[in-house]
């Protein structure tokens, strides 16, 4: 399924030597491929969200300090480039990770090496990514599989999480991806994501790519179809898990961990290990970042002759408050879906991933 460019959000050409991510602020309506040449484009589109989704936004920082190293590798353009990119978004901890990552390949080389020990970096966290997400999704068909009962598994998400948040795959919808794969009637609650609309523009837009059958519905829906019997389980991803197993992830995902609690479902996040700060003790202490009041105040969108409109919902010099993220508290959370396994949303089953993936 995901074995072509077709699928990916993020391409790597080495015959031109240059990045090519989707234009995710285009989406549903256009698919656009844009070329990022400089330190600048770089910084641009993950501030301004034409990437997006914690593992994609840390690898294109990798990317693009692996750029900004080809036009200067010297220690003081390491330094100013590793700021600039990890300025751009504050809660994704992704984009610190991906950052050390190069950094400490390239650190201790001579400036002449370290352009191309970059770009190799890169580009093996980006196979890693991929490889990771898929074994995401194994792990999570093994939760999915007992759920199994009726004529299909009703799956709420919020937000995006699939393949436009990583590089293949995605983290929250790669359980479902596989479990389409593997036959099981699938069904997918979409929750709009209000103020940026990523359920419905993004994750709407690659489950339909990808044949998988979905319903979009407004955020505000998704307790009184729990209550009612209308869903199975709740997967989402995270944007940055602290080490006591509280998840931050888009706004409006603590909401649902309430109402999946309430109603006895099962509330699944789903994320590679470079999303876990080990150094956060606990969500409070996770920087919550806020957007532009604009984002609330207005919506783009299609008109009735295919051009694409930005028009105001608010009366004028009304004022919004517009927090990016929340926090669910671990014990809202069912399980922890990793590459590495299932682990229970705590500190000791963090402390359980960490042996596994050290062997200590």
């Amino acid at each position: 399924m995901f074995s072509t460019d077709d699928l990916c959000s993020l391409r790597w050409d080495a015959v031109s030597a240059k990045v090519e991510v989707i234009d995710q602020t285009l989406l549903p309506h256009t698919l656009r491929w844009c070329h990022l040449d400089s330190l600048s484009a770089f910084c641009h589109a993950i501030s301004n969200m034409q990437v997006r989704g914690a593992p994609l936004i840390g690898i294109t920082a990798a990317f693009g300090l692996a750029h900004a190293l080809s036009d200067d590798a010297s220690d003081d353009n390491l330094a100013r480039a590793s700021a600039a990119l990890l300025a751009t978004r504050p809660t994704a901890v992704n984009l610190r990770w991906a950052l050390e990552q190069v950094t400490a390949a390239v650190q201790i080389l001579p400036p002449s090496a370290r352009a191309r020990v970059a770009l190799e970096t890169a580009r093996v966290l980006r196979e890693e990514d991929i490889a990771n997400c898929e074994r995401i999704g194994d792990n999570g068909l093994k939760l999915l599989q007992p759920l199994v009962s009726g004529d299909r598994l009703n799956i709420m998400t919020h937000c995006n999480a699939g393949w436009l948040a990583t590089v293949q795959w995605g983290t929250a919808l790669a359980p479902i991806y596989k479990a389409h794969a593997s036959g099981i009637p699938v069904h997918v609650w979409v929750s709009e994501t209000r103020p940026r609309n990523q359920g419905t523009n993004l994750t709407a837009w690659e489950l339909h790519r990808a044949g998988v059958p979905c319903t979009i519905v407004t955020d505000n829906s998704c307790g009184q179809l729990m209550r009612q019997g209308r869903v199975d389980c709740v997967i989402v991803g995270s944007d940055r898990t602290a080490a006591n197993g509280d998840v931050c992830n888009k706004i409006g995902t603590y909401l649902k961990a309430l109402s999946a609690r309430a109603n006895a479902i099962p509330f699944y996040v789903a994320l590679p290990e470079s999303t876990i700060d080990w150094t956060c003790p606990g969500g409070d202490q996770i920087p919550i970042e806020e957007r532009d009041e604009a984002e609330v105040l207005s919506i783009a969108g299609v008109d009735a002759a295919g051009e694409l409109r930005e028009v105001n919902l608010a009366a004028a010099h009304s004022r919004a408050l517009n927090p990016a993220f929340d926090v669910t508290p671990s014990d809202l959370v069912s399980a922890l879906i990793t590459e590495h396994g299932n682990f229970a949303a705590s500190a000791q089953g963090l402390q359980q991933l960490r042996t596994v993936m050290t062997g200590v």
